[in-house]
């Protein structure tokens, strides 16, 4: 009997033997597993860094093999084209420091502002103007021309009217000289739904602009003016800017709003003449090679500026606030 009851242990024991031995052949492929994905993971990241750094290496030497084949003279050429705002291609820092590069070039014979823009922000167009109008008096032997191929409107004409001359196609849009500021109201939704918005403000005006809210008569009055005085300093760098090819500085509808084909805008003085940034070059500059002059960023740095802008645009919307605009 003893010896009938000793056979199922030992086939019990091999038994645990065998998944012991299962258990640590599955362990060591896990492990071998995770260790050769590590090593992918190093070997790719390696790789990148690695073209990273031949891209970063060579960059500076294919600047200095296209600045090798450039004439004696040039005409500098500045893109502002898409919205102008902080942190976008068509900042005020880009531009800027694309008009400071060009002016101080000693082969730069003149600079053109090729430009398709719906406009943006007051306050980068107005810094743009007024860095234009403080180079062309340190440099007034460089001539800057500003050329609008499809759209020149609002902060975009901001800009080109510090110019010395405007260009523009003859079915460009030209214009739009006003300011806007858009927002929505959700108030009879939000009681169509029965939601009650609460706020918890230290200051009488503080939620003015909360679109959870009904608007307010002196509110509406107060943000009125301040997108008047802001249109207002818009009309006064105009006047500057374009002085007397204005033809008619009182025209009821000049600084309406309204947008104009460049054939239009030619008549009013908006422009001076019909063009492109190859013509303007080789007739007005007097030397048809173009350089691009524009700053441009690395995929990294559009994407970090991409979502920090898009942080800050939907803490704006969420706080219901969006400042004024030149559209």
């Amino acid at each position: 009997m003893s010896d009938e009851w000793k056979a199922p242990e030992k086939a019990q024991s091999g038994d645990d033997k065998s998944w012991k031995l299962l258990e640590k052949t599955l362990l060591a492929s896990v492990q071998e597993q995770r260790r050769s994905r590590r090593w992918g993971i190093f070997f790719k990241l390696l790789t990148f860094t690695y073209l990273f750094g031949m891209l970063v290496l060579f960059s500076p030497l294919v600047d200095m093999e296209k600045s090798a084949t450039r004439g004696s003279h040039y005409t500098a050429l500045i893109e502002v084209c898409g919205v102008i705002a902080d942190k976008e291609s068509a900042s005020a820092d880009n531009i800027v420091g694309s008009l400071r590069t060009a002016f101080e070039d000693p082969k730069v014979k003149g600079v053109i502002l090729r430009i398709n823009s719906p406009g943006g922000s007051p306050v980068q167009s107005g810094y743009v103007y007024d860095e234009i109008r403080r180079l062309r008096a340190l440099h007034p032997d460089t001539k800057l021309y500003a050329v609008i191929s499809d759209l020149g409107a609002s902060g975009a004409y901001y800009i080109a009217s510090a110019a010395d001359q405007i260009y523009a196609d003859k079915a460009s849009l030209v214009g739009s000289i006003g300011v806007t500021a858009a927002g929505y109201g959700f108030v009879g939704t939000m009681e169509k739904l029965g939601v009650e918005r609460r706020t918890y403000n230290s200051g009488e005006h503080k939620s003015f602009l909360d679109p959870f809210q009904p608007q307010k008569a002196d509110e509406t009055q107060f943000w009125q003016g301040v997108l008047d005085t802001t249109h207002r300093q818009f009309i006064a760098s105009v006047k500057q800017g374009r002085g007397d090819r204005l033809k008619d500085k009182d025209h009821p509808e000049l600084f309406s709003g309204l947008v104009w084909s460049g054939e239009q805008a030619l008549p009013l003085g908006l422009i001076d003449g019909l063009g492109s940034a190859s013509s303007v070059a080789r007739d007005v500059i007097g030397e048809k090679e173009l350089v691009d002059f524009t700053v441009q960023e690395s995929p990294f740095d559009r994407f970090s500026k991409k979502l920090g802008a898009s942080v800050a645009e939907k803490l704006a919307l969420y706080m219901g606030f969006q400042g004024p605009t030149l559209r």
